[in-house]
């Protein structure tokens, strides 16, 4: 199978497993948030993980969904504490029915999660359940921290802001891709390599979208342009920025969000902070590609991981 093959499998399990309940609206909101579609990366690496070990593809599903079910939790109480009022073009969950409602919608979306897991009798269960609970709290912890950094714009560090993306987006990718390969069965003595090149993917990832935010096309990424520039938003860029140049960076995010977009990005890009960050997110992907190595040395099949490595880090939008 290729990943559009194994794209079409979960979105087959998701379909055929939509949330059934009563009061209707708190069940409909969660069907809504999953209906939105998304690159479902989270459970296309459970279910790569689960091939490569030549799982039985129903336990990787099953992982997935578990995944894919607590980023989408994650996603409803993002929005709130954002105060976004769109989701992937259409409107969010509190938007389209209340606060209390997305709350609770939420809320129950992370309680099913639990309950698949007990229900989840493949391979590895106990250690799936441990990395899957540790993940989820780091990812809680990671969210906390970028709320705190947005209170102290300009006492943010570099290291500060890596270690929080890690939480937020990458330890969840972490997660898929080693408890997908241990519900196909995988050795756990491998697994933490499966996490490593997961992490480093995400990170990678994670910094080329503060790349495109500034520097992409704004008819490809589907973003307005500066977008985390306007709200100030600490990203690697600004960090790095602050640190080289205090005063020009707090001169320029003195201004009024709209108009400090423009001389901002031709200030970044004067004084190549576009391209330091290129570099930085290169080194995450050649350590990513370095694992790949590591694991075509173990005997492994990993085209499926080089190619999603390629579409998810070669991209413009």
């Amino acid at each position: 199978m290729n990943l559009s093959d194994l794209q079409k499998e979960y979105e087959k399990h998701l379909s055929s497993h939509p949330f059934t309940g009563k009061p209707s609206n708190l069940y409909d909101s969660m069907n809504y948030i999953l209906s939105l579609g998304g690159k479902r990366v989270r459970p296309l690496l459970a279910i790569i993980g689960n091939q490569i070990a030549n799982g039985e593809i129903h336990h990787g599903l099953e992982v997935a969904h578990i995944i894919e079910l607590f980023h989408n939790f994650s996603l409803i109480h993002d929005d709130i504490m954002d105060q976004a009022d769109i989701r992937r073009g259409q409107p969010t969950v509190h938007k389209k029915w209340d606060e209390p409602t997305a709350i609770l919608s939420g809320d129950n979306m992370l309680v099913k999660t639990f309950e698949y897991l007990l229900n989840y009798q493949g391979p590895n269960r106990e250690i799936i359940a441990k990395i899957y609970t540790q993940t989820a709290i780091g990812v809680c912890e990671g969210q906390q921290l970028d709320m705190d950094y947005a209170q102290i714009p300009n006492s943010v560090h570099e290291d500060d802001y890596l270690n929080m993306i890690k939480l937020k987006t990458a330890i969840l990718l972490g997660c898929s891709l080693e408890c997908g390969f241990l519900s196909g069965g995988g050795h756990v003595e491998d697994s933490a390599l499966f996490y490593d090149f997961a992490i480093n993917v995400g990170m990678s990832f994670q910094l080329m979208d503060d790349y495109l935010d500034a520097f992409g096309d704004e008819l490809k990424t589907g973003k307005k342009e500066g977008g985390d520039i306007i709200e100030g938003k600490n990203t690697w860029l600004k960090i790095k920025s602050h640190d080289l140049f205090p005063e020009k960076t707090e001169t320029l995010f003195s201004m009024s969000p709209e108009e400090r977009v423009n001389p901002t990005i031709e200030f970044w890009k004067s004084q190549q902070i576009d391209q330091e960050l290129i570099l930085k997110a290169n080194e995450y992907h050649q350590n990513a590609l370095s694992i790949l190595n590591t694991l075509t040395q173990k005997g492994y099949n990993i085209q499926l991981l080089d190619d999603l490595a390629h579409w998810l880090l070669d991209r413009q939008h």
